[in-house]
């Protein structure tokens, strides 16, 4: 079952929408998907290892859009959609201490949690609720998303073979390790910051 599934993801990371695919799903991720885009920038990068750096510039430049919009539901929309957002990820009775935190350290906030696997929408959320610069705001987006996705790029383009034929064999436990990342970034959300 799981090398099926695993077939279907490389001939879907190798379809001429897969990069129109990406950018969404790192759109979606920054501000209200669960799912990180690494669960298809993996496959594409390996599928097209010269284009790695292409996905890489698509994830962070769709990240950084779905950013702005997790930023205008904290900014304006926090009563309605935020507020539930939050809520639903565990982070609804911390937006206090999140402000005494942003409040000094706000810039090491987002440039921490974006490389983390930390839902990422609770700090475009926060941000935007709390009313950070949003010049700041961006460019910081920029630097952690960038950072993360183009090494995980330079990652998958020199070592990507070996890394092909690990997953030929034991794609069921990357799907099984990118669950628990997943798992562990919520339960780290709510339980640990």
């Amino acid at each position: 079952m799981f090398q099926k599934l695993y077939r279907w993801t490389l001939t879907l990371a190798e379809s001429r929408h897969a990069p129109l695919a990406l950018g969404l799903v790192a759109f979606a991720e920054s501000s209200f998907f669960p799912v990180p885009p690494d669960a298809i920038l993996v496959p594409m990068s390996i599928a097209r290892p010269k284009s790695a750096w292409t996905y890489a510039l698509i994830c962070t430049v769709g990240s950084v859009v779905g950013a702005l919009l997790g930023y205008a539901i904290g900014a304006l929309l926090f009563e309605t959609v935020g507020k539930w957002l939050i809520d639903l990820y565990g982070y609804g009775a911390r937006v206090d201490e999140m402000r005494a935190l942003y409040a000094k350290w706000g810039w090491a906030v987002i440039l921490v949690k974006g490389l983390t696997p930390i839902p990422f929408k609770l700090v475009t959320i926060t941000s935007g609720l709390l009313s950070y610069s949003l010049p700041l705001f961006v460019l910081l987006c920029f630097v952690t998303r960038g950072a993360r996705f183009f090494a995980l790029a330079l990652l998958l383009k020199y070592y990507g073979e070996p890394i092909r034929h690990l997953l030929d064999k034991y794609f069921g436990w990357f799907l099984l390790v990118l669950l628990v990342v997943i798992v562990l970034g919520f339960w780290i959300a709510t339980h640990v910051l």
